[in-house]
């Protein structure tokens, strides 16, 4: 990949005492929980956008709120950078360090302190995989509703950094939507509490604040969230459709319609042969476009919301209608949208983008980027979050042809700004991390961005939490 991004020069003072800091640092945390030798160091230099990397000048496992509270103070005394980092399946580059900085990971961090049915929360340390949250109580009939396709591995410290969403956002929102509360460490060591176990916090929504605010507000070490009953009964369907424009327009009809189904999940026909060819779904092979579309209820509602959304789907000339019969059907039709990501990696290197666009511009934004990659002699698998308009085209290139990882960035960045263009915005789930930092402009004015700045400014003075993200370069204060 080119170096297009760039990364604020490393700080000299920090790098010149790195030989201090580090035995310092191996007094604020438990034996073994200090990272500092140049091979071990390797894993932390990237994170899901692989394209670009920095090795950190150490990294620190904390396994208590106390100790990630000492480091902070640590680092805030001498101006040291740290990168907050969960378990580094970012797609827009949030976790990738710089040479100064200390990498401050939460991955130790797992434990589930509280589970209060009566409040119908949680309350998890920041290690805590999203997907263990609703593992520990679905033998009691709850979940936790975001459920990014990362879920088994993602950590709930990185779904607040990012305000992660899934295929049931739909439905039930993303991250903000069922976080109520947060434990978190400012950039001096001073430990906060927003929230609770109640619905609406008093004062300011600061929790709102810091749910997507890609750890440049404080480190945040627990987390209280919503627990969910589990439907009374749930059924994913597939849609097969000659072409991507009919399917797109079938999403907006439905959603305009006034139908919420659960879940609406898009696949092209790259990405139906390569989910296909790994999991074994049972996908359609003779169609361009495919929709997972879930309803859930009672036997009759679902039955009555799917004649709804069969007649829309009709008058888009659907191909092909094809119900699960079964627990293992549905299983795996989501296991096969579930796994887009990485059987697509199986294949070639890939970017994912994540712009997002109102439901009435999605046929005209998927023909528009089928027009860009065509124009950079590249390909393209289309899968996303079809019902919110959260777009991820996944465009596949040669990692080790700079030629072709130039033409991969430039064609993404080009469809990001489709989507801005088209009146949505720059990131739905992922975050802006460094991979649209550089585009913050095209959004925003600089009125726009300069009352952001200052908001990260109030809580991180000398700007030492997770520099060189999401604002440009030239801005930072």
């Amino acid at each position: 990949m080119s170096e297009a991004i760039a990364f604020l020069p490393p700080r000299a003072q920090v790098l010149s005492r790195r030989a201090e800091i580090l035995a310092d640092l191996k007094e604020l945390v438990p034996a073994g929980r200090l990272v500092a030798e140049e091979t071990a160091l390797v894993p932390f230099e990237t994170d899901g956008f692989i394209a670009y990397r920095r090795r950190p000048l150490a990294v620190v496992l904390p396994e208590t709120t106390a100790q990630v509270a000492a480091v902070m103070k640590y680092c805030h005394r001498y101006g040291i950078p740290v990168v907050p980092r969960g378990a580094g399946t970012s797609l827009s580059g949030g976790a990738i360090p710089q040479e100064d900085a200390v990498v401050l990971g939460l991955s130790a961090m797992t434990r589930i302190i509280e589970v209060d049915y009566a409040n119908r929360c949680a309350t998890v340390q920041a290690g805590v995989t999203n997907l263990a949250i609703s593992d520990a109580v679905g033998a009691d009939g709850y979940f936790y509703a975001p459920d990014p396709s990362s879920q088994l591995a993602c950590t709930i410290g990185g779904n607040i950094a990012m305000n992660s969403g899934g295929a049931h956002c739909l439905k039930y929102g993303v991250t903000t939507n069922n976080l109520l509360g947060v434990k978190m460490v400012l950039v001096d060591g001073t430990v906060i509490e927003l929230g609770g176990k109640h619905l609406d916090a008093e004062g300011y929504d600061l929790l709102g604040l810091v749910c997507g605010s890609e750890g440049q507000l404080g480190v945040v070490t627990e987390a209280t969230v919503r627990l969910l009953a589990k439907p009374e009964g749930a059924r994913p369907v597939l849609f097969g459709f000659d072409s991507a424009e009919a399917a797109g327009s079938c999403v907006a009809d439905v959603i305009g319609a006034g139908i919420i189904p659960v879940a609406i999940e898009f696949m092209d026909k790259p990405a139906i042969d390569i989910c296909e060819a790994f999991a074994k779904a049972g996908y359609p092979l003779d169609v361009e476009a495919l929709l997972i579309v879930e309803v859930e209820g009672s036997e009759a509602e679902m039955d009555a919301m799917l004649a709804s959304i069969v007649e829309i789907a009709k008058r888009h000339g659907v191909k092909t209608v094809r119900e699960s019969q079964t627990a293992t059907e549905a299983a795996l039709i989501w296991k096969g949208r579930k796994s887009a990501f990485g059987a697509t990696g199986r294949i070639a290197d890939y970017i994912c983008m994540d712009g997002t666009v109102p439901l009435s511009q999605l046929a005209y934004v998927l023909r528009k980027t089928s027009e860009i990659i065509d124009r950079y002699g590249l390909r393209v698998a289309n899968v996303f979050h079809a019902g919110d308009g959260n777009m991820h085209p996944l465009i596949l290139y040669n990692i080790n042809d700079p030629e072709d990882a130039a033409r991969a960035e430039a064609a993404g960045m080009e469809i990001l700004k489709l989507c801005v263009d088209a009146g949505g915005c720059l990131t739905g789930e992922h975050g802006v991390g460094i991979e649209k930092r550089d585009l913050m402009r095209h959004q925003f004015s600089d009125i726009d961005l300069a009352q952001q700045m200052a908001v990260r400014s109030a809580f991180d003075e000398g700007w030492i939490l997770n520099p060189s993200k999401v604002f440009p370069l030239e801005g930072r204060g």
